[in-house]
Formats: structure tokens, C-alpha cells, sequence
């Protein structure tokens, strides 16, 4: 009888979601007698070791497929450029507020706030290089120097030098204050994708269609290293927060973690079922996210390799990533034209 009892029971399996996680813990305080004057930040601490995401807020504010969309350093604004020519600042606080920016002559590919936040780099097919004025919205200085379209554009941390890569096969370094062209890096046989600092300001990684990612010194413009493990072109990579990690996406729709140190290929992940366009490690260096044409966002966890959520929503392929600096909000842009914020 017992047997029989045992072969009829059915095992229930209830899936550990962030909101059944903290029903459970709620109940368990509760039933413990416990009083904590936490209660009212619970959501802020389960998120702390649970990374869960759900949809906020959507945003129409271009005409055409957007490129880009990043945080400014308060995680207040958002700034994002599109093929429409024009660069928009969002205040995620009083989202009916937005400032259009003109003056690019073609697509613009990247927008990116300064460390201050005071001022807004971008760069475009036209070759030439914006600085904006976040609070007049005005041009502040023009960097020409490129044959190409740029690419991609990032300021280093202290704010006084960017970095950008073109469709002419080059890195270039430049003084924002002066404008001044500093320093050209050559090696890729291809177009460059994306370019950008270590936290450091040491050292420049970059990635090319040419399948290859570049390790670069800034002081002599040597190429330090080259990695070479995808196997189509690599759109987007970039360091962990130490420095110590390189991550990378390509239209191979494989990431991949890399050591610093010795080039070698950590882990790669696998699971988009289309080119990956973008990838961005969390401020806390344990979980990176990945974007790709198959319209999803994806979160995965840095040391096991494994794919930790989806996030599903956009109806056309996602081209832009970007993480608050408290690790809380992703902003996604995408070919559907919209701009999303997940919390």
C-alpha cells in the first residue's frame, strides 16, 4: 500500500523566480518574528543576488533604426543615435522631457555621455566626430581626421582623451579639449568595429570585421596582442571592470571571455540563434549581457558560462546594450525603433 502510494505521488516543481524567492523569505521572516527595518528595500536586496529583469518603460523617439543607447553617470538620462540623423537625450525621471541634436550628415552609429556627464560624444558615416553640450544641446568642437565612417567613439576615464575606430582601418586617439588628433593605431585589415579604453586609460582594446581582436598601448601605439578564435566579424568587446577579462561578440552568434593576460579563450556561450551585435559586463564583473538579431537580450553568468535569463520584447533585431552604473537598468535599442528600459 505504501509502494503504491509512493509510485502515485507526483513531484511538483515550482520554478525559483525572483517573485517566488521573495515570498519565501517574506514568509520565513514573518513566521521568525523578525523585525528588520529592511523590509521596505526587500526588492532592492533580492535583486542584489538574483539578477531578474523586467520590462519598464518603452521609448519612440527616433525615425529609424537606432544604433545606440547609454546611461549618462547618474543613470538619470539616457542618450541614443539612430539612422535618422539625429542624437536624442531622455530623462528617464520626467520621460515626456527629450532634446533632439542635429548636425551629423548621415547615420550616426554611436552616443556616448563624457565621465562628467556634462558633455555627449558621437560619431557617424559622415567621418567627422560631435562634441555636444548636454544642458544647451549646442556643438562644442568637431574632430575630423578619419576617411571612413566612424564607427565608434568612447571617452577614457578621466574624460580627457576618446578613442575612435573607422571604416578606413584605423584607431585614432584625440585631445577633447584641444581637438587635437594625438595618435593613429594601424594593424586591422578590416573595418574597425568598436574601440575602447581600460578603466585604466593604459590600454585600448578593439574589434574588427577582419575576425580579430586588438590589444593596444596607449603611450606607444604598439599593438600589444592579437586574439584570434571567432570565426566571422566581431562586432563589440570589451574589459571587465578589473581589467582582467575581455568579452566579446561576433555575426559567428558565439561570445567569448578572454584572459588578459595570456589571450587565452576562457569560456565561450553559446545559445543566440543570430549574429550577437553587442555585449556589456555588469559593474560587478559576474554576469555580462549580449544582444543579437534574433531580437533578444540575453544575461549570463561569467563563471559557469551559462545563460541566466532572456529578455524577449523588441520586434526586430536589438543593437545597442547598456547597464546603469548600479548594475539595476538595462537599456536596449533596436532595428524596431524603440528605445526599453529593464529593471
Amino acid at each position: 500500500m505504501m509502494n503504491n502510494n509512493k509510485e502515485n505521488q507526483q513531484a511538483i516543481t515550482i520554478p525559483l523566480t525572483k517573485r517566488v524567492l521573495k515570498a519565501i523569505l517574506l514568509n520565513w521572516l514573518r513566521s521568525s518574528f523578525v523585525d528588520l527595518g529592511w523590509i521596505d528595500d526587500f526588492n532592492s536586496i533580492i535583486t542584489k543576488y538574483i539578477k531578474h529583469f523586467d520590462l519598464l518603460k518603452v521609448f519612440h523617439v527616433h525615425a529609424d533604426v537606432i544604433t545606440s543607447a547609454n546611461f549618462s553617470p547618474d543613470g538619470n538620462k539616457i542618450v541614443s543615435s539612430s539612422g535618422d540623423n539625429t542624437i536624442v537625450l531622455l530623462d528617464i525621471v520626467a520621460p515626456n522631457t527629450k532634446q533632439v541634436l542635429r548636425g551629423h550628415s548621415s547615420w550616426i552609429t554611436k552616443a556616448q555621455f563624457s565621465p562628467h556627464g556634462d558633455t555627449i560624444v558621437s560619431c557617424s558615416y559622415d567621418a567627422i566626430i560631435q562634441l555636444w553640450d548636454v544642458k544647451s544641446g549646442q556643438k562644442v568642437r568637431k574632430f575630423e581626421g578619419h576617411s571612413g565612417g566612424v564607427m565608434g567613439v568612447q571617452f577614457s576615464s578621466d574624460g580627457n582623451m576618446l578613442v575612435s575606430c573607422s571604416r578606413d582601418k584605423t584607431i585614432r586617439l584625440w585631445n577633447v579639449k584641444s581637438g587635437q588628433h594625438m595618435k593613429t593605431l594601424e594593424g586591422h585589415s578590416k573595418l574597425v568595429r568598436s574601440a575602447q579604453f581600460s578603466s585604466d586609460g593604459k590600454t585600448i582594446l578593439s574589434c574588427s570585421d577582419d575576425e580579430t581582436i586588438g590589444l593596444w598601448d596607449v603611450e606607444s601605439g604598439e599593438r600589444l596582442r592579437e586574439l584570434i578564435g571567432h570565426s566571422d566579424s566581431v562586432w563589440d568587446a570589451g574589459f571587465s571592470p578589473d581589467n582582467c577579462t575581455i568579452v566579446s561578440c561576433s555575426l559567428d552568434r558565439t561570445t567569448i571571455l578572454w584572459d588578459v593576460k595570456s589571450g587565452d579563450v576562457l569560456r565561450k556561450l553559446e545559445g543566440h540563434s543570430s549574429w550577437v551585435y553587442a555585449v556589456q559586463f555588469f559593474p560587478d564583473g559576474k554576469t555580462i549581457a549580449t544582444c543579437s538579431y534574433d531580437r533578444t537580450i540575453r544575461l549570463w553568468d561569467v563563471k559557469s558560462g551559462k545563460e541566466l535569463q532572456k529578455l524577449e520584447g523588441h520586434s526586430g533585431a536589438v543593437r545597442g546594450i547598456a547597464i546603469s552604473g548600479d548594475g539595476s537598468t538595462i537599456v536596449s535599442c533596436s532595428e524596431d525603433r524603440t528605445i526599453r528600459l529593464w529593471n
